[in-house]
């Protein structure tokens, strides 16, 4: 081979930290370092196939696609070889330099230099072509794209470091060969039968024929032999044609690691074949973790989509909604052509159900992952924001995925999201029609909201909303099982049904009537910080609390609406006062006007702070509540 136009590029920032990470950290399981190769490997023969259906020329007479893997003792070096659609020039600086991921960059935020966290979240992550560098301290790649002459093959070299070199050569063959120059050390891993059991483990599953020379004994006269013929290492059998009942709970385990590039194993999985009006076979997995990506909903994600166990692409979204873009997983159609597009599956009709079906299923997983609360806590935890997004989105499945929220109450006693609708239902008082819930940025602020005093006085639990979208999700939910939703921190309350006294009696009797001068006074002074001023039913200790107009957005909602740029109206809260509280009481009687305006002050400050709202002026808070004191 001989090489030209050679030049030293530099790796993008985060791709160098993430290599520096990966070289220093990832200790524990070295050995992933040839399946993340061999599945590039393979993707790259499933790349050729799809492209060869509009030009057949791209196989350059060499149809057998195949990955051959091989090792050198004297020089500790161990090569992976594919036939597959190949890299130009352009296209190993783009893939080889740079991490072109959603998210990159809280991921490095997050990375903490505990060597077994950081190794966790590269899991997340997932490393691809980079794992190389966790044995070797030389990688070389020489590839030629399919399709392109001979003359145009790129040889690609770099030790981890900031730079790596790229150079013009000739390949006569297309595809890519990736050469591994083993640190001192992992040499272990130039070994024939280590190298095979790794391919084993972690990539039978693989379509594509995964190869080595067979094992040719030493000549007892010591002379040379030649190499042993090419042999299969895997059953290059696609997992998901397989009998369900022939395949091991390990198999389906390394498999999801195949397709999702996670450390982890999934929560769990479903194996199903269709056979009927529609004919596919899919294979679904629930992660555990959550990526780094998953809030950016215009990200890459969707299923790997087969046709006839044909490749046709990695991230086909159209088979599922958007709120289970966490799921991981292949669907292989019969029923959809050949030379499908991203055009015709968003059209087709066939797609459309196979969307239906699967969507299902999921639900069908999740539904069944509720029965073990440790797991669906882990699941909740990682996703639950994700499939809130589901009740907004999805009407038609709103009343079981209305089954699969989480989240703690007011009798809960701690911040775990563990109670569902249908407990808290079956725990509300005879007499109770509305599901009651509070909507608070933190759960401390939401246990602790006034709103709370007379449900927790007359034993009535209320839903702690705490997630940043639980509002928005409100805001198209009325009702579940039956019931209505109500805020209480939201427009009129009335509860007198539940409140009861110590021996069962109703009660007539409440904090919400008190003296109408003051009331007058107070909107007069507070007129353009309030809208209305009222006695409140809501309160039993506090002396106040802001409420919200029924028809009126809420302050988490408001927040986020901002924060995404949008010009948010003018909006007032309700001022409430308990009309007992000796405070209050007190300004009955104040006939100070400045003495009167303080205490007015203090109060409305307070109710800002009860709900977690950040007060514009800060030193003439303190400056009233010290005028007071003295």
């Amino acid at each position: 081979m001989s090489s030209h136009q050679s030049e030293t590029l530099s790796f993008q920032t985060e791709a160098r930290q993430l290599l520096q990470l990966m070289i220093h950290s990832l200790y524990s399981n070295r050995e992933i370092f040839l399946r993340e190769l061999v599945s590039n490997a393979s993707d790259a023969c499933d790349k050729l196939r799809f492209a060869a259906l509009a030009d057949n020329s791209l196989y350059e007479n060499d149809g057998d696609l195949r990955v051959r893997i091989s090792m050198d003792n004297t020089a500790h070096t161990i090569t992976i070889e594919d036939n597959g659609i190949g890299m130009s020039r352009e296209d190993a600086i783009s893939h080889l330099g740079t991490i072109a991921r959603s998210g990159t960059a809280e991921f490095i935020k997050n990375l903490s230099g505990d060597q077994q966290k950081d190794t966790q979240l590269i899991g997340q992550f997932g490393v691809g072509f980079y794992s190389a560098f966790i044995v070797a301290d030389k990688v070389e790649v020489f590839s030629r794209r399919a399709g392109l002459p001979a003359t145009q093959g790129v040889h690609w070299t770099s030790t981890g470091e900031a730079d790596f070199s790229i150079a013009d050569v000739e390949k006569a063959g297309r595809g890519t060969r990736v050469v591994l120059h083993l640190k001192e050390d992992a040499k272990e891993f130039a070994d024939d039968w280590r190298l095979r059991g790794i391919i084993r483990k972690y990539s039978d599953h693989i379509a594509v024929p995964v190869q080595m020379q067979k094992y040719v004994p030493p000549a007892e006269d010591g002379a040379e032999l030649p190499p042993g013929e090419w042999e299969n290492v895997n059953s290059a059998t696609a997992l998901w044609t397989r009998s369900k009942s022939e395949i091991s709970d390990e198999e389906y385990q390394s498999f999801y690691q195949h397709v999702s590039h996670d450390y982890a194993e999934p929560l769990s999985w479903s194996h199903n074949r269709v056979e009927g009006k529609l004919e596919y076979t899919s294979l679904l997995y629930i992660p555990e973790n959550a990526p780094f990506d998953l809030y950016h909903r215009d990200a890459a994600r969707g299923l790997k989509l087969y046709v006839q166990r044909t490749f046709i692409m990695d991230n086909a979204e159209q088979f599922l909604p958007l709120y289970l873009r966490f799921v991981k997983g292949v669907v292989d159609s019969n029923d959809l052509s050949l030379n499908v597009s991203r055009e015709i599956l968003q059209q087709d009709a066939t797609v459309d159900s196979m969307k239906t079906a699967l969507t299902k299923r999921v639900l069908d997983m999740l539904e069944k992952l509720t029965e073990d609360p440790e797991k669906y806590a882990k699941f909740w935890q990682a996703f639950g924001n994700v499939v809130k997004e589901g009740m907004v989105e999805d009407f038609a499945n709103r009343e079981r995925i209305g089954k699969l929220l989480r989240f703690t109450t007011s009798i809960s006693g701690s911040s775990e999201q563990n109670q569902s609708l249908d407990a808290y239902i079956s725990r509300m008082k005879e007499a109770q029609t509305n599901i009651y819930y509070i909507v608070a940025d933190t759960y401390e602020t939401a246990r602790n909201s006034p709103h709370l005093e007379v449900f927790r006085a007359n034993d009535v639990e209320v839903l702690l909303m705490v997630d940043r979208l639980d509002e928005w999700m409100m805001g198209s939910l009325r009702e579940y099982g039956g019931k209505s939703f109500a805020d209480v921190a939201r427009g009129d309350l009335d509860i007198s049904a539940l409140k009861k006294d110590k021996a069962g009696d109703d009660i007539s009797d409440d904090n919400s009537e008190g003296d109408a001068a003051l009331l007058e006074r107070l909107k007069t002074l507070l007129e353009s910080e309030v809208e209305s001023v009222r006695y409140s039913a809501r309160l039993v200790d506090s002396p106040a609390c802001l409420v919200v107009g029924q028809a009126d957005m809420g302050l988490q909602m408001r927040r986020m609406m901002e924060a995404a740029g949008q010009a948010m109206p003018p909006s007032k809260p309700i001022f409430e006062l308990n009309a007992k509280h000796k405070l209050v009481t007190r300004m009955t009687d104040t006939a100070d006007e400045a003495q009167f305006a303080d205490l007015a002050h203090v109060l409305l400050d307070e109710a800002r702070l009860s709900a977690g709202m950040a007060l514009e002026n800060p030193a003439g808070f303190v400056a009233r509540v010290n005028r007071l004191l003295v």
